[in-house]
């Protein structure tokens, strides 16, 4: 467990309101089942990709109040002081279903779903979506940013404009599961192993005399991993010729080379055109190029299409922050009450049609062709029998009069119980293979329609015949005053 702090009372007071009149109804016997989902795709994009069960984990298992936190509620004098006896002993002991770290998730389909005791289900809410949230959306983004890179290397490098500590820490290891190749962040580094990058501020070549000097005492200390910054004062006309005289003076007659140089201001497609002609004509061929100044995807598809000869790219603020689209919008929504043994499924019913909810206990499947690609998810009841030797008939919930049937293609459930009764029940993966899993489906099962940045091909998400049956009784059950 990476972070030691108590974090349980990070939670809406509602929660808590809530679970107090719960406790004082006796209506803790019931169980409660809520699922975590979200309605829309970051920058509109074709997928996200799920992160953060790590945490997700580790905050639901060590969750418990001190005697600090007993006091501090017992001083909002808005609880039954039996309620506070009661969390003082608090343990969670439902279970808890999850699709795998590092899943392509599509929006409405239920990610997470908890099944608890109704207290225990409704004080975890606000914990969970914060890290399904935030890490969600920043490995959704670093994957957009890796993607637009076409193969060349992306660092994060916004730990300075991240909201907080845990905005850096936890974005940088989102980021690098979303396919970043390393991290600027020490500290990621050093609590996750993600390789770390980074060579010299404006402030190391600004304490020198001059930049040559700079750039020489560098390359002294790292011999084997210099990589020049060369526009604090003129890119072509001194840090580039500046880079190249060391290399030639110091780095080469002892054994070395130059690694990059790295550009961080200016016209980047035009400045890495001229320093890479400069490059090579000084017979510099391996030399890369570096660039940063507020990237983001649009930035370096622009670049690339530019036929800027950029090697790597180092990115920020847009990164971190997700700037472009910096909220998931993940909920957490009662869809059934399990009591005496008999489920009962619940819906919310809006007058926006996209508010209202898939009700009940569930079960997620992804549908795969002959080819491996996925072509669909398909929800059905929990434990609804599923088979595909014969054609399967389905209904899409936005076309149900069509009749559609899969042929000739496989299924996989999207989710494991990862807690049961309490109690941790699988092997969570690692870093590294949530970021393997994440390019392998990149690369394995998604369309290349999926992937467009503009208007990006719409993923199915499919009912089978009873679930869509149970959710249209639903709604008809509602009476409406218009």
């Amino acid at each position: 467990m990476i972070d030691k702090r108590n974090v349980t009372t990070l939670m809406d007071l509602y929660e808590l309101t809530m679970a107090n009149g719960y406790f004082i109804n006796k209506e803790n016997n019931k169980i409660a089942v809520f699922d975590v989902f979200y309605r829309d795709n970051p920058d509109g994009a074709g997928y996200a990709i799920y992160s953060g069960i790590k945490e997700i984990t580790d905050y639901i298992l060590n969750f418990h109040f001190d005697d600090e936190d007993i006091s501090y509620l017992r001083s909002l004098k808005l609880f039954n002081e039996d309620f506070l006896v009661y969390l003082k002993d608090f343990k969670f002991t439902g279970d808890v279903y999850s699709f795998k770290d590092g899943s392509i998730i599509y929006p409405n389909e239920p990610i997470i779903t908890v099944v608890a005791p109704l207290i225990e289900a409704q004080i975890i809410e606000t914990g969970i979506l914060v890290y399904f949230n935030h890490e969600s959306l920043i490995t959704t983004k670093a994957n957009r940013i890796v993607l637009s890179a076409k193969g060349r290397s992306v660092s994060d490098f916004g730990a300075r404009r991240a909201h907080n500590v845990d905005s850096a820490l936890y974005g940088a290891k989102a980021a690098y599961i979303g396919g970043v190749n390393s991290t600027a962040t020490v500290m990621a580094g050093e609590k996750f192993s993600i390789p770390v990058s980074g060579t010299m501020a404006h402030s190391w070549i600004m304490s020198f005399e001059n930049e040559y000097d700079a750039f020489l005492s560098y390359a002294k200390i790292y011999p084997d991993s210099s990589i020049f910054l060369i526009d604090t004062y003129d890119v072509v006309h001194s840090g580039i010729l500046n880079a190249i005289k060391v290399n030639k003076d110091y780095l080469v007659p002892n054994g070395h080379h130059l690694k990059a140089v790295r550009i961080d201001s200016g016209d980047l497609a035009y400045l890495s055109k001229k320093c890479r002609k400069i490059l090579d004509e000084n017979g510099m061929q391996d030399v890369k190029i570096s660039v940063t100044n507020s990237l983001d995807e649009e930035k370096i598809k622009s670049l690339i299409e530019q036929g800027a000869p950029v090697d790597m790219f180092g990115v920020g603020e847009n990164l971190i922050t997700a700037k472009s689209d910096p909220v998931f919008g993940g909920v957490y929504k009662l869809v059934a009450i399990i009591d005496n043994g008999l489920i009962e499924p619940k819906i919310k019913v809006s007058a926006s049609i996209e508010k209202i909810t898939n009700p009940g206990f569930k079960d997620v499947y992804r549908v795969y062709d002959h080819n491996g690609k996925s072509v669909a998810d398909l929800i059905t009841i929990h434990g609804e029998k599923v088979s595909f030797a014969e054609p399967y008939y389905f209904v899409d919930p936005n076309k149900p009069w069509k009749n559609l049937s899969f042929t000739d293609c496989e299924i996989k459930n999207l989710r494991e119980l990862v807690i049961k009764n309490g109690e941790l029940q699988v092997s969570l993966p690692t870093i590294e293979e949530s970021r393997n899993f994440v390019r392998t489906q990149i690369e394995n099962e998604l369309w290349d329609e999926e992937k467009r940045f503009v208007m990006p091909h719409i993923h199915y998400l499919d009912f089978s015949k009873d679930y869509y049956a149970l959710k249209i009784k639903l709604i008809k059950e509602h009476k409406f005053n218009e």
